[in-house]
């Protein structure tokens, strides 16, 4: 490949989906759990209903169409190969915008925002607000390759994204992200000062000090509380990914219910819902994701960035300039003063009534505004 990029498309084989049918069909069900809640995991019968939609009714050739609407390609950095989306803007002073994703979500995340980011004028907004997006899959990810070697962290990531822009032409570029994506985008930052000329994050990572947890407010008290349920309750997911995640590989890899099971339980726990994220994401949507993780085999190589970067997450002070989305069922949700600490330029920050951690997905509208309002101050 080199450094060419090539046009790609998604194209399941009739093999696979055959083989992901009759694995289907032939699930060994555990028995079902002993609370009437969540509080044990996936329960039995919601999980069944999705599997069995899945099998019967899911049309994934329909979904793979969707999805090829938008163009993609691949090209060789670092020496994996990267899959991403490219869209252009029709605009012809469209700001490059470069967007990543975390785990457990893909480029599926971007498919509602990317209509209104790329052409504002065709969806009611201005036309000074347009921008070129590019929205890679992380490497392990999706359709990008899987890391045969070790060090594949977020940093060396943000290098690669910063070679896949100026690739593509850009000397001047936007970054956001969330999740992974958030860290990933942050240390561009870092990596590419001289081209990155702003970020715009929805999962940043600000804690506070002893002197703010002496004197909490009322919100914050709420962002801890929260933190301290994901400690206890929510993150048993990241210490095996980042310590054993081979062991784990061999189950999702094996088994499309439990490679669903393992990515939907998130889905209910981080959407911002009133008690089913079926609410909120239809079951279609939440099956393409799963799909980009069933059809490349990739619960093995996505699990392995925790490994790589979970031990060492960077808190270190942002200069660059940053805007803030802090979404109310999001994961970590730090106040503005835990924020400005960290981010030493911030230029906008909002806490929008609705959305978590699948912004995008969940709240586009909103997403496509905080998206659009954070990056004027920087344009």
């Amino acid at each position: 490949m080199g450094e060419q990029i090539e046009p790609f498309s998604i194209e399941a084989t009739d093999e696979q989906l055959a083989d992901l049918a009759e694995r289907l069909r032939r699930t060994r069900w555990p028995e079902a759990e002993t609370v009437d809640d969540w509080s044990q995991g996936v329960p039995s019968q919601w999980l069944r209903e999705i599997c069995e939609h899945w099998e019967r009714d899911y049309d994934w050739r329909e979904r793979e169409a969707r999805l090829n609407a938008w163009p993609q390609y691949r090209t060789e950095i670092d020496g994996l190969g990267i899959h991403f989306l490219h869209v252009p803007s029709p605009e012809p002073d469209a700001t490059p915008l470069v967007m990543t994703h975390g785990w457990p979500g893909s480029v599926v995340e971007f498919t509602k925002v990317l209509g209104p980011l790329t052409d504002p004028r065709a969806h009611g907004g201005d036309p000074a607000d347009a921008f070129e997006v590019v929205c890679p899959s992380l490497p392990g990810y999706a359709f990008s390759d899987q890391p045969t070697t070790t060090g594949w962290d977020v940093e060396r990531i943000a290098r690669v994204w910063a070679q896949l822009m100026a690739r593509l032409g850009h000397e001047r570029y936007l970054a956001q992200g969330g999740d992974w994506g958030s860290m990933v985008t942050t240390a561009l930052t870092r990596v590419d000062p001289d081209h990155c000329a702003g970020i715009h994050l929805t999962m940043p990572l600000a804690f506070p000090t002893e002197q703010d947890l002496a004197d909490p407010t009322e919100r914050e008290q709420a962002a801890l509380a929260s933190m301290d349920h994901y400690r206890k309750r929510d993150s048993a997911y990241a210490k095996q990914q980042s310590t054993r995640p081979q062991t784990l590989a061999y189950g999702l890899t094996d088994s499309p219910v439990g490679q669903a099971a393992w990515i939907l339980e998130k889905f209910w726990s981080w959407v911002d819902h009133d008690g089913d994220p079926l609410s909120v994401l239809d079951r279609d949507e939440l099956l393409d994701n799963v799909m980009l993780y069933w059809l490349p085999a990739t619960a093995g190589s996505s699990a392995r960035l925790y490994w790589e970067s979970f031990a060492t997450v960077d808190v270190e002070p942002v200069t660059a300039p940053t805007g803030l989305s802090v979404f109310p069922g999001e994961i970590f949700r730090p106040s503005r003063r835990w924020a400005e600490r960290r981010y030493q330029d911030l230029r906008h920050f909002n806490e929008p009534e609705r959305g978590g951690h699948f912004a995008a997905l969940e709240q586009p509208d909103t997403f496509v505004a905080e998206v659009r309002a954070a990056f004027r101050t920087m344009r």
